[in-house]
């Protein structure tokens, strides 16, 4: 049973289509197997998060990248999976510091059962990605290591908060290239070192989905203000219920802090001011923007995949940043 990309990627080569479309269905193959365990609660637990659905959007980037190399090479598969286990633990862990009672439109783990059995489950799934990564070699592994280091110290500092002298949408924004960027900058960079693309277009892979997982965050930003449950698939305005300063909550701290509009973002948005929270946010200024972040981070994405050879691949790298502009309205 194969997931979904993120988006309905419109992929105009029929051949990459099918490229892409039999790597999903390979990757969601091993990535059921690969939790398979001679305990049954185990294997029901690690595939909660699995059977639920999502996105596989980080699937989608290794298996693109792999395109500018040798994308049937045994390991591309393999290390998708790995991506994509790596992030499912962290999911996992995340409901449990967040006490988020739903996930992907199910019951969360920790609201299922608990909170260690979350956290257990998800080091049981950093355990089988490190068992699978050890096949694929040193240089694989110390990279891995290096991206869950970032993970780790984004959630970190985003528990933490700025310091006193740090300029709040600078931290923002590194805490989003920590825990969101590394991963999927990871995921360009497996693609292409396991098809053997050459160096400098791995290290241009590299770069572009980071960005691209950058502005992919700042677009959620956008779309729990502007946008309407219908289109998001949540809530509006459910970072403001829960206090979370949002890139355009930042700015609007950072200029308005004592009109009614910063008043209201100060701390968590009771219900019965989410609205009017709502529409004095959509008219301000702080949504242009985070607008011009999310777009600069964009940019910087097309930058270096221009750089890369005129493949399918490419095209449809560029057709993805395209999206993630016109998915924040």
């Amino acid at each position: 049973m194969s997931a979904p990309p993120v988006v309905d990627l419109p992929i105009e080569d029929a051949r990459l289509a099918q490229d892409v479309a039999n790597g999903l269905a390979a990757v969601e193959k091993l990535l059921r197997s690969s939790v398979e365990s001679e305990d049954a609660f185990v294997t029901g637990a690690s595939k909660h998060l699995i059977e639920a659905g999502g996105k596989r959007f980080r699937t989608l980037m290794v298996l693109l990248a792999a395109q500018f190399g040798d994308a049937s090479a045994p390991g591309v598969v393999t290390g998708a999976v790995v991506i994509e286990l790596t992030h499912l633990g962290s999911l996992y862990h995340d409901d449990v510091m967040d006490e988020a009672p739903v996930r992907r439109g199910s019951p969360s783990a920790n609201a299922r059962w608990d909170n260690t059995v979350a956290i257990l489950t998800g080091d049981y799934l950093f355990a089988q990605a490190s068992d699978l990564l050890a096949d694929l070699g040193p240089e694989l592994i110390r990279i891995q290591a290096q991206t869950f280091s970032r993970l780790v110290q984004g959630q970190i500092r985003e528990t933490v908060g700025p310091r006193d002298d740090e300029d709040p949408v600078a931290h923002y924004i590194n805490v989003l290239a920590d825990k969101t960027g590394s991963l999927i900058a990871a995921s360009g960079r497996f693609g292409a070192l396991l098809s053997g693309a050459p160096a400098d277009v791995e290290e241009r892979l590299s770069r572009a989905c980071e960005a691209i997982g950058v502005a992919w965050q700042l677009g959620d930003d956008l779309l729990d203000v502007a946008s309407t449950s219908r289109q998001s698939g949540k809530t509006p305005g459910t970072d403001l219920r829960e206090g979370i300063r949002t890139l355009p909550v930042l700015y609007v701290l950072g200029s308005d802090p004592e009109s009614r509009l910063g008043r209201l973002l100060s701390g968590p948005v009771g219900e019965e001011d989410v609205e009017e929270a709502l529409t004095l946010l959509r008219a301000h200024s702080a949504m242009d923007q985070a607008r011009a972040e999310l777009t600069a981070w964009v940019d910087r994405a097309r930058l270096d995949i221009s750089g890369l050879p005129d493949i399918p691949a490419k095209t449809a790298f560029l057709t993805l940043c395209d999206y993630v502009v016109e998915r924040s309205g």
